[in-house]
């Protein structure tokens, strides 16, 4: 999807990132007993794209706070001082980055042409003090085609930054990975535009059900949208993080759809510990109250002891 717009030990070799200012909650602000920065200590982290309200209108639907905020970021935009990103901070949610480099050439990221760019967002996160998610080009492996669907061109990038902000000494930042679901048909499989172990510490991925509204498409299950994906991911023993996720109403039930998410969370998806629904209107009808019965069931999902209200 085009965005317009993140009872089990993760053995991990990734870059830690141990922050000067921890954040609130119950996930780990320093590397503890999981390896990995923000991994909370059981069950799943529940996260947010408000684009169905104001953040005060949205948490009142809900009836809670979620953990984390998506927010989206085009290659110019200067995340580290966006109100969003220091809003977020004051009020003790994670903000998750999703840097788009439209427009882009990856070539210029990896000779260094672009450093400049690079170098002032590694400054100005590092003076954040607290962690940040950041997820840089996602769904590489679907239609946004970043770095041409050319894989070892898109890793040589996404190294590149990570090397840019080791080097001005950032800790902060929690390295996210997230490919699409599915691979467009004419890019590689997702796991070949991996960066690697030492570059990324919550692998992820974006997913939806489509609905039947289009011929083309079938109603899909919380399992049916992610099991293929997760049993790649899962070998390569990182936390998961579920980057966007929705579901339209048309050609089933969505309150049934998102009353399967804990339990299948639980029972088929251990490494998932993080998921972002993606509240808007836009192409389908992702928003969390496009029924009063889908409503009442993302309350019930958002206040389960598994997703650490």
């Amino acid at each position: 999807m085009t965005a317009v717009l993140v009872a089990f030990s993760v053995a991990c070799s990734s870059v830690e990132a141990a922050p000067s200012k921890p954040l609130p909650g119950s996930m780990s602000s320093v590397p503890g007993r999981q390896g990995v920065a923000l991994v909370p200590a059981g069950g799943v982290l529940l996260g947010h794209y408000y684009g169905a309200g104001s953040i005060e209108e949205t948490d009142t639907r809900i009836g809670r706070k979620p953990a984390m905020h998506l927010s989206y970021y085009g290659w110019s935009d200067d995340w580290t001082s966006a109100s969003a990103t220091r809003r977020d901070l004051a009020d003790g949610r994670i903000p998750l980055v999703n840097w788009e480099p439209a427009g882009i050439s990856f070539d210029d990221i990896i000779s260094g042409a672009l450093d400049q760019t690079i170098e002032a967002r590694a400054d100005g996160v590092k003076s954040l003090g607290s962690q940040v998610i950041l997820d840089f080009a996602a769904e590489m492996n679907e239609e946004e085609g970043w770095g041409g669907h050319v894989p070892d061109r898109y890793i040589a990038a996404y190294r590149h930054i990570h090397d840019v902000f080791s080097a001005r000494g950032v800790t902060n930042v929690v390295w996210a990975w997230c490919p699409n679901n599915t691979d467009s048909a004419e890019s590689p499989s997702a796991l070949a535009y991996y960066p690697g172990d030492a570059y990324v510490d919550w692998t992820g991925v974006d997913g939806y059900n489509w609905g039947t509204s289009t011929e083309d498409f079938r109603w899909q299950s919380f399992e049916n949208v992610f099991s293929d994906i997760y049993v790649k991911l899962a070998t390569l023993g990182k936390p998961i993080l579920i980057g966007e996720m929705a579901s339209d109403e048309v050609g089933g039930d969505k309150a049934e759809w998102i009353d399967g998410i804990v339990p299948t969370l639980q029972s088929k998806f251990p490494l998932i510990k993080a998921l972002v629904w993606f509240d808007v209107d836009k192409e389908r009808h992702w928003q969390i109250n496009s029924s009063p019965e889908a409503l009442a069931a993302y309350q019930r999902m958002a206040k389960n002891p598994y997703m650490n209200p």
